[in-house]
């Protein structure tokens, strides 16, 4: 599949964004990714391709992986693919207060938040959020039917549409035909419904919806909102959730909650009661030990003899942890695959061959000191640290130098005279 180029901008995003966090960029982060791209031709072949083309198939992935363990990086890899079919995405951010998986509600909102649809060309930001996406969709039906027409066809679309949240339904109807004809009262008031906001009694009427979300509703208007996307045009959703804190801290009722919202989104689409989804959990071992293996009913569900893989492409797990290189190998390519961006957002060029072997000393120093399993992170950071310095004079790195640049690259920089948080004391 075609891969997005690389201009100097999309390469200074990349640079800064994993340079100063070690974290994957929003964008272009094909152009850095090195050792999933088996597991993520599975996924495209078995999953992404059937609901594209036949509109057909739900399904349900747990990847596990630790902390700095490539879980958001291997999320966005998917989303670009998943773009590149003409699916929806979201990738909701999970967290204990934020946005915990057992209120359905906050659920609901972030989901709206996150919805986006592809960029429109490839240097352009994605269409992100619920209010957003919905007006392409109107806007290609518009191209499709003509602007007379399209109220018609968009009441024809929705009007009868078999949904499981009427609610949703006749929200995004009142929101359509409001840009259909520049109602911008109604529209605000079509929106803000969909963003959770309260309303008054006269303001649902006159939108046609009769009640508001809630905790209660929350689960029932995801169904209903991949029911009604698919109505309008879009093949189907991806929907990944992405662990971001940890979860020791909730109560067994709690998780007990977690565990049986997740059986529900396995079970709906065991029963392919959502229709086009593909939902994904990412999540470290933790959620694996504190939910998932306490909780039979889940842990039956996700049970499997092997990881997905090419042998096993219907297996219900990813394991980020087993991936196609060594440690070593994997964080080489990492490097090399660094290198181009640099080059690109600085503007210079520097010997591949030296620059391998440099990667190669960091990556055995990193490793070999290393007891964190978040070491990726480290290396990136380290990793481009060196280009900076090779930029200025090149040749290759000492050990002395490059132990510390594996030292540093995991290592807080402290303000003079500022506490470490990691003192015990």
């Amino acid at each position: 599949m075609r891969r997005p180029p690389m201009d100097r901008a999309l390469a200074v995003h990349i640079l800064a964004r994993m340079g100063e966090a070690g974290q994957p960029p929003e964008r272009g982060v094909e152009l850095v990714n090195v050792g999933n791209e088996r597991v993520l031709e599975v996924l495209d072949a078995e999953y992404l391709r059937p609901i594209a083309e036949e509109g057909r198939g739900s399904s349900f992935k747990l990847v596990q992986g630790h902390y700095g363990g490539g879980k958001t990086h291997f999320l966005l890899c998917l989303r670009e693919r998943a773009w590149r079919r003409g699916l929806a995405v979201a990738i909701v951010g999970l967290s204990p207060e934020e946005c915990p998986l057992d209120d359905p509600l906050k659920v609901w909102l972030a989901l709206g938040r996150e919805l986006s649809l592809a960029p429109p060309s490839p240097g352009a930001p994605p269409v992100r959020g619920i209010e957003a996406s919905l007006v392409v969709l109107i806007e290609r039906l518009v191209d499709r039917v003509g602007a007379a027409e399209a109220p018609a066809a968009l009441g024809a679309l929705l009007r009868r549409l078999p949904c499981e949240a009427p609610a949703v339904r006749a929200a995004v109807l009142a929101f359509g035909e409001a840009v259909l004809h520049a109602d911008p009262v109604k529209e605000e008031r079509a929106a803000a419904w969909l963003r959770g906001e309260e309303l008054g009694a006269a303001e649902l009427r006159a939108l046609g919806v009769r009640e508001l979300p809630s905790r209660a509703t929350g689960m029932r208007y995801l169904r209903g909102l991949c029911q009604v996307l698919v109505a309008l045009g879009v093949p189907g959703l991806v929907l990944a959730f992405d662990e971001l804190d940890r979860n020791i801290s909730l109560t067994e009722r709690r998780r007990a909650a977690v565990a049986d919202q997740l059986r529900q989104l396995v079970d709906l689409c065991g029963r392919e009661q959502l229709p086009g989804l593909l939902c994904v959990h990412a999540a470290p071992p933790e959620f694996m030990r504190l939910v998932v293996q306490e909780y039979p009913a889940l842990q039956q569900r996700l049970e499997a003899p092997r990881a997905l893989s090419v042998r096993s492409p219907q297996a219900p797990v990813i394991d980020l942890e087993r991936l196609d290189l060594s440690p070593r190998e994997l964080l080489v390519q990492i490097g090399l695959k660094l290198l181009p961006v640099f080059e690109v957002a600085r503007g210079v060029r520097l010997d591949a061959a030296l620059q391998e072997e440099n990667l190669r000393l960091l990556a055995d120093e990193l490793l070999a000191g290393s007891f964190e399993l978040a070491h990726r992170r480290a290396f990136v950071k380290a990793a481009i640290d060196l280009f900076y310095g090779q930029a200025g004079q090149e040749g290759l790195a000492d050990t002395d130098h490059l132990r510390r640049l594996a030292g540093e690259g995991g290592r807080l920089v402290l303000l003079p005279g500022a506490p470490d948080p990691r003192d015990p004391r």
